[in-house]
């Protein structure tokens, strides 16, 4: 790496882990290119030689955030004995932490960002490569995917190919699952229900349980 990328990333890191610590200290509502700019210890002016817009600040400091379900999905995929559970038991890692933590999930998977997510992701793990460490080939894929439509039908097309599902059916679950936790993370950051972070996970993954089951075309083979 040259000296000039190194100096950048460095750069890039000081306003990364000051957009940190203040989602940390005040939360992601309250974050703003003055406030980065102080605890860095540069001028606004010099944050956007290095980020195009504050949506990218928050969007990279809420990737940080991610660690624990990005490492927990790894375990959660393994104890599935077929494609349909797998894709079961990836909702409910991530409908898990995002009900926790339902700011920065949202942040990252629903803000507006003002240009391709898939590049920021890239630009993430290119300066926070120890992120990936000890992740199994079969999760890699799904956390490079920034768009969560194109990770659920990953997840999916493999039970397309073994005959569980059609494709027609398969669009539908995944469209009807994101709406789903959408409309229940949206509803939880609003305070429209009273609930807990657990009880609206578990209301989400009844649904998405409920939808994807029936519409199995054949019955699971148990291992």
């Amino acid at each position: 790496m040259s000296r000039k990328k190194i100096q950048m990333n460095r750069m890039w890191k000081y306003f990364v882990d000051a957009t940190a610590q203040i989602i940390e200290e005040e939360g992601v509502e309250n974050v703003t290119i003055r406030k980065i700019a102080d605890i860095a210890g540069y001028t606004s002016s010099t944050i956007y030689n290095y980020f195009e817009e504050l949506s990218h600040l928050i969007f990279f400091a809420s990737m940080r955030y991610l660690n624990e379900y990005i490492k927990e999905l790894s375990f959660y995929m393994t104890t599935g004995k077929n494609t349909i559970e797998k894709y079961i038991l990836s909702w409910e890692c991530f409908c898990k932490h995002s009900f926790n933590n339902p700011q920065i999930y949202n942040a990252i998977f629903n803000a507006d960002l003002g240009s391709k997510p898939e590049e920021l992701l890239a630009r993430y793990f290119e300066v926070y490569q120890d992120d990936l460490t000890g992740l199994s080939e079969e999760v890699k894929p799904l956390i490079f995917e920034h768009n969560i439509t194109k990770r659920s039908k990953a997840v999916l097309q493999k039970a397309v190919e073994e005959g569980y599902l059609d494709n027609e059916e398969s669009e539908d679950i995944v469209n009807m699952t994101i709406l789903i936790w959408r409309g229940m993370l949206t509803t939880f950051l609003n305070n429209r229900r009273d609930c807990n972070p657990e009880d609206a996970a578990a209301e989400t993954m009844r649904y998405v349980r409920k939808i994807t089951m029936s519409a199995l075309k054949k019955p699971l083979e148990l291992s």
